[in-house]
C-alpha cells in the first residue's frame, strides 16, 4: 500500500506541478504581459494544460485509486488519505471524460479571449470581442456533451466549481433570496436621502489608494512575505503554493470602494489558501474546497468585517492620515455610512451588498440562455442592458461596463458565477457562528483585532484543504447545510438601521 501510495502521490504532485506553471504564466498574462505575446501565450498555456491532464488522466492514476480506495475503505472518512483518494476519483471521473486534444484547445481559445477581453473592454468594442466568446461557448457546450448531464447543460458545468449542486438547486435558492432583496431594494430606495456616499466619490490619488489598501491588507493577516499586489483590469488571486498567494487589483481615481474593497475581498480568498496546511502541498487536498466555500471568505471579509462600522472605527485613522484634505469634513461614521451606501449599480464587483446577488442572478440566467442557444452571443449586450433594467431598475451607457464587464466568460469559467452568491449566503451563516464563539467581534475589530477571527477560521475552514463539500462544511461548523436564513437577516437588520426602516 505504501508503494502505491507513494506513486499515486508523486503522479499528483507533477500534475499540481504543472497546473501551478500554467496558473504562473495565467497571472503574467493579466498582469504584465504585452498584448503581443497573447498568441504565443495561448500555445504555452496550452501545452501546459494538455500535459497536466494526459498526466491525471492516464489508466494507472485510476488504477491506483481505486486499489488505495478498497485498502482504506476501514479508516475514517476524516482521515487524510481517505480524502485525498475521495476527492481525486471525483477529479478523475470528471478529467477523463474529457480528450486531451480538447483541453489544449480550449487552453488555446481562452488564452486569446483572455487578451482580446481586456482590449476590448478597454476600447468599450463589443465587435472585437464577440468572435471570441461564440468560440468559447462553443467549447464549453462541447464540453457539457463530453461530460455528460441529466436535467440542463449547466449543471455539467456548474459541478466543476460546486460539486454536487445542481442547476435547480440554485434556481430555488435564487428564487427565494430574489424574494427578500427585491422589496428591500425597493424599501431602500425610497430611503435613499437617509444615507450620503458622496465621500466616496472624490478625486483619491491611485498611488495612496494602493498603499492603504496594502495596509488593510496588513491587518487583517495577509503575509506579505508569501504574496503580493499587483495592478489589473479585473481583479483576482492566484496561488502557486500556500508559501506564493498573490492577488491583483485595481484603483480607480474617483470611486474609493473599489480598490479597498477589492483589496479585502481577493485578501479573503488569500488568506485561505495561505491557511491551507503545509502537510497537503502537491496533493490533491491543497487550497480551498470550492469555489463557494472560497467566496465565502472574500465576501466575510469584504463585507462582514470591512464594511462594518466597527471595522472603520479602527481604520478611519489611517483613512485620514493617507487622505487628509478628504477626511477633513468626514468621521468613522460618516465613512461607514457611505461605504454602505445601496444603490443600483453598473459593475457587479462595485455593487453594494444588497444588490450584489441582483448582479449574478443576471449573470447565471445569460450563461443558461447561451448554453441552450436560447440567446446568441450577437444578441448578449442588448440582452443584457434590457436584463439591467429589469434587475435593477438601470441600464449601460456603453458595453464596457455592461456585457464586458467581467472577465470569466472569455477564460471559459461557465458555472463560476453563482458560487458568488451562494459564498456570500455562506459567509453570514458561518459568521453567526464565529460571532456567537468569539464574543464581541465589534469590539476586537474596533481595536484593529483581527487574528481571533482569522484563527477561527483557520480551524474550522482553511485547514481542511478540499476535504469537504460546502454543505459538508456549512454542517460541521454551523450545525445545518446551507441557509439563507443568516444571509438575509443580517441585511434586514443592518440596513433597517442604516436607513431607518
Amino acid at each position: 500500500m505504501k508503494e502505491k501510495l507513494d506513486e499515486l502521490y508523486t503522479l499528483i504532485a507533477e500534475t499540481n506541478d504543472l497546473a501551478r506553471a500554467e496558473a504562473v504564466l495565467g497571472w503574467d498574462q493579466q498582469a504584465y504581459m504585452p498584448a503581443g505575446g497573447a498568441a504565443a501565450r495561448a500555445q504555452q498555456l496550452a501545452t501546459l494544460s494538455r500535459l497536466a491532464h494526459e498526466k491525471f488522466t492516464t489508466e494507472r492514476v485510476g488504477q491506483l485509486i481505486d486499489e488505495l480506495t478498497k485498502a482504506t475503505r476501514d479508516l475514517p472518512y476524516d482521515d487524510d488519505t481517505v480524502s485525498t483518494l475521495r476527492v481525486l476519483k471525483r477529479d478523475y471521473v470528471k478529467a477523463v471524460r474529457l480528450p486531451s486534444a480538447f483541453v489544449a484547445e480550449l487552453a488555446v481559445a481562452s488564452g486569446l479571449a483572455t487578451t482580446a477581453w481586456a482590449q476590448a473592454r478597454a476600447a468599450n468594442d463589443w465587435q472585437a470581442f464577440e468572435p471570441h466568446l461564440a468560440r468559447m461557448l462553443e467549447l464549453k457546450q462541447r464540453q457539457t456533451e463530453y461530460m455528460g448531464y441529466t436535467a440542463r447543460r449547466y449543471d455539467a458545468l456548474l459541478d466543476d466549481y460546486e460539486p454536487d449542486m445542481t442547476t435547480a438547486q440554485v434556481t430555488a435558492i435564487f428564487d427565494a433570496v430574489r424574494h427578500e432583496l427585491v422589496p428591500l431594494t425597493q424599501a431602500l430606495s425610497a430611503r435613499a436621502d437617509r444615507v450620503d456616499d458622496a465621500a466616496i466619490y472624490r478625486a483619491y490619488d491611485v498611488e495612496r489608494q494602493w498603499t492603504l489598501a496594502h495596509k488593510a491588507l496588513r491587518a487583517i493577516g495577509y503575509d506579505f512575505a508569501r504574496g503580493r499586489m499587483d495592478h489589473v483590469p479585473h481583479p483576482f488571486c492566484t496561488t502557486f503554493s500556500n508559501h506564493d498567494v498573490r492577488v491583483t487589483n485595481r484603483a480607480l481615481p474617483d470611486f474609493f470602494n473599489s480598490c479597498l474593497f477589492g483589496a479585502l475581498h481577493e485578501g479573503g480568498h488569500a488568506l485561505y489558501e495561505q491557511g491551507s496546511p503545509d502537510r497537503f502541498e502537491r496533493t490533491a487536498l491543497a487550497g480551498g474546497t470550492s469555489l463557494s466555500v472560497h467566496e465565502s471568505q472574500s465576501r466575510l471579509w469584504e463585507n462582514l468585517v470591512g464594511r462594518s462600522r466597527a471595522f472603520w472605527q479602527y481604520f478611519f485613522p489611517e483613512f485620514k492620515k493617507t487622505f487628509r484634505k478628504n477626511a477633513a469634513d468626514l468621521d468613522a461614521e460618516k465613512m461607514y455610512r457611505a461605504v454602505n451606501k445601496v444603490q443600483p449599480s453598473l459593475i457587479r464587483v462595485e455593487a453594494d451588498e444588497v444588490t450584489y446577488s441582483l448582479h449574478v442572478m443576471l449573470r447565471f440566467e445569460a450563461e443558461n440562455l447561451l448554453l441552450e442557444n436560447k440567446l446568441k452571443v450577437s444578441e448578449l449586450p442588448a440582452w443584457w442592458d434590457e436584463a439591467m433594467s429589469s434587475y435593477l431598475g438601470i441600464t449601460p451607457p456603453d458595453v464596457a461596463q455592461g456585457a464586458l464587464q467581467d472577465v470569466h466568460w472569455s477564460m471559459g469559467l461557465y458555472g463560476y458565477f453563482p458560487t458568488y452568491s451562494l459564498g456570500t449566503i455562506l459567509s453570514a451563516q458561518l459568521f453567526d457562528h464565529a460571532r456567537a464563539q468569539l464574543g464581541d467581534l465589534d469590539e476586537q475589530f474596533a481595536r484593529g483585532e483581527f487574528t481571533p477571527l482569522r484563527e477561527w477560521l483557520t480551524a474550522n475552514i482553511y485547514q481542511h484543504g478540499r476535504k469537504y463539500t460546502l454543505n459538508e462544511i456549512a454542517l460541521r461548523v454551523t450545525g445545518e447545510p446551507l441557509q439563507t436564513r443568516s444571509y438575509i437577516s443580517y441585511l434586514k437588520k443592518k440596513y433597517s438601521e442604516l436607513y431607518g426602516l
